[in-house]
């Protein structure tokens, strides 16, 4: 069997141990006092010798924004594929140390900016900085947000040893706790990957043993996620916002009535989620499904999936969408911009990651031959592909929200999907489909329960500390109001509040609904294109629309390629997708029954 290739990271540094490596290092921090005081003394109230700075210090922040990047994701990369390589951790706890100055980088130019107004209302209207107007503006309103920067900094210092830690306490007790299950011993992570067994009776067992080991350790997960939101609610009415969702809004360059409309759209079609369910107990012999059934295997897919061969459908799909966008695909994949071989050290899961001084991405997997790796490819290509669409821009007009993050990656994961189940056989099809289903329930079902569930603490926790209890009942409650008769209410997940560690980042509340956003937006963009009799190819539209998402907000963006996300209509189009295959499913399991 042909060896799984490594990576090729040569390009980008030669080492963390390298002049190179050092010189970036200084650099940063030297470049970032110098902005930082620039910024800071900065006189001049005349709009010609205000452009000549203003150009002058948007160099230097792409700059040191760009070295930054490109340093601090090396060394993640150099970690994540043998973290007992001590000068790599060294390296990168070095790299994000050096992500202070950055920060005070940000804060001294949005300060700025907002200091000088009148200047920068006019300075937008040249051709040279049209394309920063809404950075600029959206960096002038987040200054309305902000505390003092002394106290800024020292929330910064405090969050250190106050929110972080309960963070690090949630993520080292749910990794870390482990019991004697059939003779071994069980990490609650390997517990919760026996929920993909065929074997029920051990995915039973196994979530039985898994809610053990969380009522055991609940007290300490309670007064995590209560610190961690009690200091989000503190900060948050400190810095003037009216509350942790009109904050996550606002960080999601969308409003309250893009929030609704998607909300809503998912709550009334919540029906065609059971109907899903119930498609799903009747495929496994059940009456009813229980939570450990979530993620049982339906239908026969063993088809083995060869490294090279993953490649070349891969690359033929994405060219069946956009020629160029296979080409790339064709790229990364012969110049070893990919790392999919598991091995000893090397953690789990996947990624992209992108290095802006050299204007390439890596892609980070762990490859097993099945669909499910095939599919993770195509999202995480997706991802890389948006990263070249953005690559020309500057670094403070590239960065895009979370919402919109996952456009190109939802999209492409699709495109291949589609190509997968067009030459799958019977068994193959009903494998496939219930597992993009099965994908897409979590996103629509259980993201929306999360919300309901986030949104609910915070609310209580404005009157005091809830008790692991009372996190409980409120969990089983949303999970009751989103699964509905979907599920079997004696076994449901009362610990799921924790188990998802997105709750305990009190830097970014509400992680969840963008996952749905990114889900039915790409849906909704493939539907679009099926739709399109505009003769202007639709990818061009597409990489058009991926350009700006570091430059518009989500609502222009989106415009941009003729849908309206204010609007319900356009989040049912993506829903209507799913419906499609929830048809499908079900008439396949009626075949096969």
């Amino acid at each position: 069997m042909k060896k799984l290739p490594n990576w090729n990271l040569e390009g980008i540094y030669p080492s963390v141990l390298s002049k190179e490596f050092s010189d970036t290092l200084e650099d940063i921090e030297k470049t970032s006092k110098n902005i930082v005081s620039e910024l800071k003394e900065f006189k001049v109230t005349e709009n010609e010798a205000f452009k000549v700075f203003l150009r002058g210090v948007i160099k230097e922040i792409n700059k040191v924004i760009d070295e930054f990047q490109t340093l601090s994701c090396y060394c993640y990369c150099k970690v994540s594929v043998n973290t007992s390589d001590k000068d790599s951790v060294n390296a990168l706890n070095k790299a994000e140390n050096q992500g202070v100055w950055v920060n005070k980088v940000d804060l001294a130019f949005s300060k700025f900016l907002s200091s000088n107004q009148k200047m920068v209302k006019e300075v937008v209207k040249d051709k040279e900085f049209s394309d920063y107007k809404f950075v600029f503006d959206e960096r002038i309103e987040s200054c309305n947000y902000r505390m003092s920067d002394e106290m800024e900094n020292l929330a910064y210092q405090m969050n250190l040893s106050g929110s972080q830690s309960w963070s690090r306490l949630q993520e080292s007790l749910s990794s870390n706790a482990s019991t004697d299950f059939r003779g071994e011993k069980k990490t609650v992570i390997e517990l919760r990957a026996l929920a993909t067994s065929s074997d029920r009776e051990l995915r039973k067992e196994a979530y039985e043993k898994e809610l053990e080991i969380w009522d055991l350790h609940k007290t300490a997960f309670s007064y995590s996620l209560n610190g961690v939101k009690g200091t989000c609610l503190t900060l948050e009415k400190m810095r003037n916002w009216e509350s942790p969702l009109k904050h996550s809004a606002f960080d999601a360059r969308i409003n309250m009535k893009v929030l609704d409309a998607l909300i809503s759209t998912l709550e009334k079609n919540l029906p065609i989620f059971t109907r899903y369910f119930n498609a799903k107990a009747k495929a496994l012999g059940l009456k009813k499904l229980a939570f450990f059934d979530l993620f049982a295997p339906v239908g026969e897919n063993t088809k083995r999936w060869e490294y090279e061969q993953t490649k070349d459908f891969i690359v033929k799909q994405y060219s069946l969408f956009n020629p160029a966008q296979g080409e790339f695909a064709k790229q990364a994949f012969e110049n070893n911009w990919i790392d999919p071989e598991p091995r000893a050290n090397k953690i789990g899961g996947a990624y992209d990651i992108y290095f802006p001084k050299v204007k390439q991405s890596r892609v980070f997997a762990n490859y097993d031959y099945t669909y499910d790796s095939v599919s993770t490819l195509a999202h995480e290509l997706g991802h890389a592909w948006h990263d070249r669409v953005v690559s020309n821009e500057d670094a403070i007009a590239r960065q895009y929200p979370m919402t919109l993050a996952e456009t190109a990656s939802i999209f492409g994961e699709f495109v291949v999907f589609q190509g997968a189940v067009k030459e799958a056989d019977s068994k193959e099809e009903m494998s496939l489909v219930e597992s993009f289903l099965q994908g897409a329930s979590q996103v629509c079902v259980d993201i929306l329960c999360r919300f309901y569930f986030e949104r609910e603490v915070f609310k209580r926790r404005q009157s005091g500390e809830l008790m692991a209890d009372e996190m409980s009942e409120l969990m089983l409650e949303c999970q009751k109001k989103t699964y509905g008769v979907g599920l079997d209410e004696k076994y449901l997940h009362k610990y799921m509040w924790a188990v998802k560690g997105h709750y305990y980042n009190e830097g970014f509340s509400f992680y969840n609904y963008p996952y749905a956003f990114g889900q039915l937006f790409g849906l909704g963009l493939y539907k679009k294109s099926q739709e399109d009799t505009s003769g202007t190819p639709f990818c061009d539209k597409f990489n058009k629309m991926l350009s700006l998402t570091g430059k518009q907000d989500a609502i222009d963006i989106a415009s941009t390629v003729g849908c309206d996300i204010t609007s319900e209509e356009f989040w049912q189009g993506g829903m209507d997708m799913i419906n499609e295959y929830i048809n499908l499913f079900v008439s396949l399991v009626d075949k096969d029954k």
